[in-house]
C-alpha cells in the first residue's frame, strides 16, 4: 500500500510540475524561428548553406535582431544585427560566457578527460588568457615583432613569386600568415616544418564548425587527423623549445610562458595542454589572417585606381627608410588609407563569420525571453549588417573611401572584431601583419586577377575555389 501511494504521489507531482512547465512556455514569448528537424535541428542548412545566407534568410523570415534554431546540436538563439551586437557586448559575463562547440572542445582538449571536457563558465580554459596577462599582444610587445614581420614577408614573396608570372594567392597567404604565427607563438623559424603544417590546419579550420562524424571519407574525421599529425609536431617543438631554455637560451615567446608558468599550486602546464593551447593560438592567427590578405589581393586587383593610392602610400614610406631598414611603429601609423582597404575587404569577406557564447541565466532581448534551461546557447553573427543599405551606403561596392568620407559607421554596424570584453585581443597583431604583407607586396609587385567570378567556397572560412590566380608585373 505505501509503495502504491508513493507512486501516485510521484506519478501526480510529474503531471503537476509537467503542466506548469507547458503553460510557462506558453506565458513565456520565445523569439521566432523553427527547431528543424528532430536532432540535427538545421544544422545541415547552417554549415553547408553558408552562415550568412542562413542568418540573412532567417532574419527576412522572422526577425531583424533575435531568432531560435537548433544548430551543432544545441537550442541556439542566433543574435543579430546592431541591437543585437550591442546587448551581446554590454552584457559578457552578465548573461553569457565564452562557449566553443563541440567539434572545437573535442579537438583542442585531448588533454582532457571526458568528464573534464566542458569546463564550468566561470572556470574557462581560454588560450586567449595566455596572450592578455603577460601582454604578448599589447602595442609595446609588438614593436618588437615589427621587424620580423617584415622580413618573413619579403622573404616569402621572394621564395614563392619571384621569376614567376602567374602564381595563386591564396597559398602564399596561408604560408605568410602561419610562418608569422609560428614565429611569434612559439620562436620558430622552420620553413619546412611551416610547410608540413599548412595543410593541416586548412583541415582543422573547416572540421572546427562540423557534423561531429568521426569515420574515414568526413570533414570531422580530417580534422582530427590533423590535430593529432599538428600534436606530434608540436610536441616534438616544446621538447626543443626546453632543451634551449635549459642550456640558458633567452626566450620571448608564448610557448616559453606556458612552459614556465604554474598555477596557483605551483604545477606547470602538462606538454600535452602546452601543444593544444598553442595549436589553437595558432589556428587563431592563421584563417582570419590569411582570409583577409587573400581578398585584399582580388578586391585591390580588381581596383587599380585602390591599387594606385595604396603604393602611392606604401612608397612614401619605402621612400622614408634607409637600405636595410624595416618597418617601424610609426610606419604603420602612416598607412591609413591602407588601413581603410583593409576594413573594406573585411566588410564584405567577414574572416569570421561568428561565435558561439554559453547562457548564464535567463534574458530578455528584443522583448523576447530566453529561459536558460530552454535556450544554453547563443550564437554571434558578424555579417549582418555588412551588406544592409541602410548602414551602407550601395554595400555591394568596394569602396575604400567610405571610411574616410565622413561616412562614420553607426555604432554597432560594423564589428570585424567583436566588442566589449571580448574583443578580439590580435586584433592588433593581425593589423600589422597584414600591413606589412601590404608595403611589401605593392612595393614589389603589380597583379591582375585572371578569373574575377571565381567561385567562393566556404562556410566559416571563406575559400576562392581555385587559390585566386593573379598575373604578376614584377616593378
Amino acid at each position: 500500500m505505501e509503495v502504491f501511494t508513493l507512486a501516485l504521489f510521484i506519478i501526480t507531482f510529474a503531471i503537476i510540475i509537467f503542466g506548469f512547465s507547458r503553460w510557462a512556455d506558453r506565458d513565456t514569448k520565445l523569439p521566432p524561428g523553427s527547431f528543424g528537424l528532430p536532432v540535427i535541428g538545421e544544422t545541415i542548412q547552417f554549415l553547408f548553406g553558408k552562415p550568412e545566407k542562413f542568418v540573412g534568410d532567417r532574419m527576412k523570415k522572422y526577425s531583424p535582431n533575435i531568432f531560435k534554431t537548433k544548430i551543432l546540436g544545441e537550442k541556439t538563439a542566433v543574435i543579430c544585427g546592431p541591437n543585437g551586437h550591442k546587448f551581446l557586448f554590454s552584457n559578457e559575463q552578465k548573461y553569457f560566457a565564452a562557449f566553443r562547440p563541440h567539434p572545437i572542445q573535442y579537438i583542442f582538449r585531448s588533454y582532457q578527460t571526458k568528464a573534464a571536457a566542458t569546463p564550468p563558465p566561470e572556470l574557462p580554459r581560454d588560450e586567449t588568457k595566455v596572450l592578455r596577462q603577460p601582454g604578448f599582444l599589447k602595442p609595446e610587445a609588438l614593436i618588437r615583432f615589427l621587424g620580423k614581420m617584415d622580413t618573413v614577408t619579403q622573404q616569402q614573396l621572394q621564395a614563392h613569386w619571384e621569376g614567376k608570372d602567374v602564381v595563386k594567392a591564396f597559398p602564399l597567404a596561408k604560408t605568410v600568415t602561419l610562418a608569422l604565427a609560428c614565429h611569434f607563438f612559439m620562436g620558430m623559424d622552420n620553413p619546412e616544418r611551416i610547410a608540413r603544417l599548412v595543410q593541416h590546419f586548412d583541415d582543422i579550420t573547416v572540421g572546427m564548425h562540423s557534423i561531429m562524424l568521426n569515420i574515414p571519407g568526413t570533414i570531422f574525421h580530417r580534422a582530427n587527423k590533423a590535430a593529432a599529425a599538428i600534436r606530434t609536431e608540436l610536441m616534438s617543438v616544446i621538447k626543443e623549445k626546453k632543451d634551449a631554455m635549459a642550456s640558458g637560451a633567452k626566450m620571448q615567446d608564448i610557448l616559453s610562458h606556458m612552459i614556465v608558468i604554474t598555477d596557483p599550486s605551483g604545477k606547470f602546464m602538462p606538454e600535452a595542454e602546452i601543444a593544444d593551447k598553442v595549436m589553437g593560438l595558432l589556428v587563431a592567427g592563421y584563417s582570419t589572417v590569411a582570409t583577409t590578405i587573400t581578398f585584399l589581393m582580388k578586391y585591390v586587383g580588381l581596383n587599380p585606381d585602390v591599387y594606385g593610392m595604396i603604393r602611392a602610400e606604401q612608397m612614401e614610406i619605402a621612400a622614408s627608410k634607409k637600405a636595410g631598414e624595416f618597418l617601424e611603429w610609426e610606419d604603420m601609423k602612416k598607412m591609413r588609407y591602407s588601413w581603410n582597404v583593409i576594413c573594406e575587404t573585411m566588410r564584405l569577406v567577414p574572416p569570421l563569420q561568428g561565435t558561439f557564447r554559453e547562457v548564464l541565466t535567463e534574458f530578455i532581448s528584443s522583448n523576447y525571453t530566453l529561459p536558460k534551461q530552454y535556450n544554453k546557447r547563443v550564437y554571434w553573427t558578424v555579417s549582418t549588417t555588412n551588406m544592409n543599405p541602410e548602414y551602407f551606403r550601395d554595400p555591394q561596392k568596394f569602396d575604400p573611401s567610405r571610411y574616410e568620407n565622413g561616412e562614420a559607421q553607426a555604432p554597432y554596424t560594423y564589428v570585424p572584431f567583436g566588442g566589449g570584453p571580448r574583443t578580439c585581443p590580435g586584433k592588433e597583431y593581425a593589423r600589422l601583419a597584414i600591413l606589412s604583407f601590404v608595403h611589401n607586396v605593392v612595393k614589389y609587385y603589380k597583379w591582375e586577377v585572371m578569373d574575377p567570378l571565381e567561385k567562393v567556397n566556404g562556410d566559416m572560412m571563406p575559400t576562392p575555389e581555385k587559390g585566386l590566380p593573379i598575373r604578376l608585373h614584377r616593378l
